[in-house]
């Protein structure tokens, strides 16, 4: 039996009112947190100890974001604090780490991306309480999939509303359930084809120099970031840091070795590129394509032609925006770092288009392969492979770096843990 009586005191009063709703034999409460663990503690230690407490954490009635949605200094939202202090206050209960949590968290189902969110933060092993299908609108299989753990469990879906006045409850109730099933097997099979299982290819050697040497330069981190989206990613990458003589030979190397591993863009009869310039969209295209460039000429010999756009046109002198090799009626390969949201790739695109020369493919240091919203299943590179209708090739992706991960020694198995979780939730199929 749960009571959602939203309790929230300290003291004697908060004593009283876990003795009030023990007493009638509840084996849970939903609690506020904003009084803090003192407000928490007489529901779950002392003679209660085997009892347990939901925190309201990110509400399903709209006025939830007034308050839990408030955004901290650290960029995380309000609510993704109290889950975080879900697990912190059930250990500080027990006094040890636990792996049966007493405080869970309430996430209203009608908010997916608080869902995915508070489930980053929480871990697998804490209880979410996810009303709000039914009446309030809630999207079942959207919920499931953003609040289940990696092995599809730890929700419990309350529908009240929606059973009650049904016609037919029993039915209702009924259909709700294998709702529920039906989504639970959709995520764990999504889920499973995103893990590597059985033989895993290798990574070739230039996929591991570049891994290497972009952690050694601070390029690519492991840890806890918040993005841009919102997301809390456990790796981040900023190709910006790559600011040494050494480091930009061997990006070009790598950038370089991928394109030539391509079926897509290297013929295979000849060896030869089906590409004739290389284009860096203004700004960090530029120094890119100038080492991509100089790289294929002295690895494998071959020469290829490069240009790049000013982000304004230049009124004196040759004026114009495009710099370098003509490219009317060539075929161009564009560089870019990343694809974010596919912007900057799409107006190039419209560029190269503009003055007749033939778009063929794009090459990035870094494939995140995530979906751009819980709602979308292509991720951003797949997107614009899909609109352009061109290749997007990738040194390494995160699917690799998962792979690299799980036969570093240099990395604990934490680290393998929360990627691979990561990937589960928010990574796309291939």
């Amino acid at each position: 039996i749960l009571l959602d009586v939203k309790r929230g005191d300290i003291g004697s009063t908060a004593l009283a009112y876990a003795h009030a709703c023990y007493d009638i034999h509840a084996d849970g409460v939903t609690l506020s947190p904003l009084m803090g663990y003192d407000s928490v503690e007489p529901f779950i230690t002392g003679k209660y100890s085997q009892k347990g407490a939901f925190l309201l954490c990110k509400t399903s009635n709209p006025g939830s974001k007034d308050l839990q949605s408030l955004e901290l200094k650290d960029g995380q939202f309000l609510f993704e604090r109290i889950a975080a202090l879900a697990t912190e206050w059930s250990r500080r209960a027990a006094e040890t780490d636990t792996d049966t949590p007493r405080l869970g968290l309430v996430v209203g189902a009608t908010d997916p991306i608080a869902l995915t969110k508070v489930r980053a933060a929480a871990g697998d092993s804490i209880w979410i309480l996810a009303p709000g299908v039914g009446a309030q609108g809630g999207d079942l299989a959207a919920a499931c999939d953003a609040g289940f753990n990696s092995l599809g469990h730890k929700m419990l879906i309350p529908v009240s509303r929606g059973i009650s006045r049904a016609t037919d409850m029993t039915a209702k109730a009924l259909e709700l359930r294998d709702g529920i099933n039906d989504a639970r097997k959709l995520v764990l099979e999504r889920r499973k084809q995103l893990q590597p299982v059985g033989e895993q290819p290798d990574l070739e050697k230039y996929q591991e120099d570049f891994i290497s040497f972009s952690l050694k330069m601070g390029v690519l981190k492991f840890g806890s970031f918040v993005l841009k989206s919102g997301r809390t990613s456990p790796y981040f990458f900023n190709a910006g840091l790559f600011s040494t003589g050494a480091s930009l030979r061997l990006l070009g190397k790598c950038y370089a070795s991928s394109i030539m591993a391509s079926k897509e863009l290297v013929d295979a009869e000849t060896g030869k590129p089906k590409f004739d310039v290389l284009f860096g969209p203004a700004y960090k295209g530029i120094p890119l394509g100038a080492v991509v460039c100089y790289a294929l000429n002295e690895e494998f010999g071959i020469d290829i032609e490069f240009a790049y756009n000013r982000k304004e046109a230049k009124d004196h002198g040759e004026g114009g925006v495009l710099v370098g090799a003509s490219m009317g009626q060539k075929r161009v390969l564009v560089l870019d770092d990343v694809i974010t949201a596919g912007t900057a790739i799409r107006e190039s695109h419209t560029l190269l288009k503009s003055i007749d020369a033939i778009p063929i493919g794009v090459s990035i240091a870094l494939d995140r392969a995530e979906k751009r919203s819980l709602e979308d299943p292509l991720s951003a590179v797949q997107a614009v492979s899909r609109d352009l209708n061109i290749p997007v090739i990738s040194i390494v992706s995160l699917p690799l770096l998962q792979i690299y991960l799980s036969s570093s020694k240099a990395y604990g198995d934490d680290v393998l843990k929360c990627v691979s979780e990561y990937r589960a939730q928010y990574g796309v199929s291939s």
